[in-house]
């Protein structure tokens, strides 16, 4: 048991809802390394891709489970962190917060879709060190094992509470581990360039009402034009795709700053 981390408390939240694999083995792993205090406050239902979306039309349930472990009826990620900082929380401050283990990839823009990362991102609105992980798999496979995305956490934890969270306020570390990979083995990426497709299936109900089901895109992507200073990293895709780690800066203001000159030109010409 690592004693010095006996006074530290860890809150976890995820989007696949809270009796998925990630968050249950997550917690178990921090307990068995030595965290005194581990707290799970997650959506009672799977809600991948909600975005950072919060609800705002109807009340939301908190259901305790066990000491430190409760379930949000219907509630998403961001509403776990909201609601849990008020309730739970109080006057404990969470030295970190975990979105995750998420099951799937979130890199690319499909961060902008992520509850997973949404989660954290919420985390860093409400002032505390926040991180999304992800276990990216194979077509097909079904995740079982998240030793090496659980390890991965806990060498990124220890570093942490030693010299400090790596990003200032409102930033996040979003991270993306590979179907099989080392713990040695990671890189510091940018956010790929995502390939999107449209595959939209139509079925109709027994009352002869039309539905749409939006089906899953393969994971594909293409190179990015970056600057000339960052031209010797790779992205989260290229670095998954190699069997290395993917660790993402990602920050919340998604100001173009390079074009505000450019933009306010381009109205004055109007």
């Amino acid at each position: 048991m690592q004693k010095k981390y006996l006074n530290k408390t860890i809150l976890l939240t995820n989007d696949d809802g809270y009796e998925s694999l990630g968050i249950i083995n997550l917690r178990k792993a921090l307990f068995d390394f030595g965290f005194e205090r581990v707290i799970i406050v997650a959506p009672a239902s799977e809600k991948s891709a909600c975005s950072h979306s919060v609800t705002l039309n109807e009340p939301l349930k908190l259901i305790e489970i066990e000491k430190d472990f409760y379930k949000l009826d219907d509630g998403t990620p961001s509403d776990c962190i909201y609601i849990a900082k008020s309730t739970i929380l109080k006057n404990i401050i969470p030295d970190i917060i975990i979105s995750g283990i998420n099951r799937g990839s979130n890199m690319g823009e499909d961060i902008t879709y992520s509850g997973t990362v949404a989660g954290a991102i919420e985390g860093t609105l409400q002032g505390f060190p926040s991180i999304a992980v992800s276990q990216v798999f194979k077509d097909g496979d079904q995740i079982k094992d998240y030793s090496l995305a659980i390890n991965f956490i806990i060498f990124i934890l220890e570093a942490i509470f030693d010299r400090g969270f790596p990003l200032s306020k409102r930033e996040i570390l979003n991270i993306n581990i590979p179907p099989i990979g080392d713990i040695n083995k990671f890189e510091i990426t940018y956010a790929g360039h995502r390939l999107y497709g449209n595959d939209t299936h139509t079925y109709y109900s027994p009352r002869g009402e039309k539905l749409y089901w939006l089906g899953l895109h393969p994971l594909q992507w293409q190179s990015r034009d970056v600057d000339e200073q960052f031209k010797g990293y790779r992205s989260d895709f290229d670095a998954v795709a190699n069997g290395f780690i993917s660790v993402t800066p990602v920050k919340i203001d998604m100001t173009s700053y390079e074009k505000i000159k450019k933009l306010n030109n381009w109205f004055d010409k109007i």
